[in-house]
């Protein structure tokens, strides 16, 4: 557990970004980590109270984070990361719809807006290419609609590269990329999430028809953290 302590600290503060106590995000990084196990197991590996551990997992149950067996002593176990990972994609989703709702309902005073709204693949992509050619350290590009954006954003992309921005893809398996990229392979990506030195992010649907695009930091780091999950999640192979 020891060699593990780093990234188990990385993935409870992500975990608590988006919403959970930091006993269920200590809880839930544990039950991962063991797979099976009951609530004394689990409040010795997270380091919680015994008395809080079958409190904390039965919220972590309620929010269909983790799974309950039946027999003594109750077991629990996580449900399957594709859940997890549509379960926060959702979050991320509605507080951008939410934000944008919001938005739109407010008295109009002058200031700058948080959410822009972009509409047209053509648009989405000119977007993409402006966020690729502004950022000067690091961008972060999850999406499934790899084939189009490394065919688009050729040139962009290496021009980045040769001023030494680190580019990172996060892509289904067997798909190409852009030549001297990081990637790292998921299954079931359904929307294109890219953030630009954590202040600038895009979240665009399944056909790239349609974007909410921020230059926020507050919300763009919101972006961050949901990539570095599935930066976090084993790798596919391929």
């Amino acid at each position: 557990m020891e060699a593990n302590n780093g990234k188990m600290e990385r993935i409870q503060e992500m975990l608590r970004m988006f919403g959970l106590s930091s006993y269920e995000a200590q809880g839930f990084a544990a039950l991962v980590y063991h797979g099976v196990a009951n609530a004394d197991t689990i409040a010795s590996t997270a380091n919680i109270p015994r008395t809080s551990a079958y409190k904390v997992m039965e919220s972590l149950v309620r929010k269909g984070l983790a799974k309950a067996t039946e027999g003594r002593p109750r077991m629990f176990k996580p449900a399957k990361m594709e859940e997890i990972r549509d379960y926060y994609e959702e979050k991320l989703q509605q507080l951008f719809r939410d934000l944008k709702e919001l938005e739109d309902n407010a008295p109009s005073r002058g200031e700058p807006q948080l959410i822009y709204t972009i509409n047209g693949s053509q648009k989405v992509m000119e977007k993409i290419e402006e966020m690729i050619n502004l950022t000067e350290h690091e961008i972060m590009i999850s999406t499934p609609k790899i084939i189009e954006i490394r065919k688009q954003m050729k040139k962009p992309i290496e021009n980045a590269i040769k001023r030494g921005v680190r580019v990172v893809f996060v892509i289904p398996p067997n798909k190409r990329v852009p030549a001297n990229v990081i990637v790292y392979r998921r299954d079931g990506l359904i929307a294109t999430d890219i953030v630009s030195d954590q202040i600038r992010a895009l979240i665009a649907g399944p056909d790239l028809e349609t974007c909410g695009y921020s230059d926020n930091p507050m919300l763009s780091m919101h972006v961050y953290q949901f990539i570095n999950i599935l930066i976090n999640k084993p790798e596919i192979q391929g």
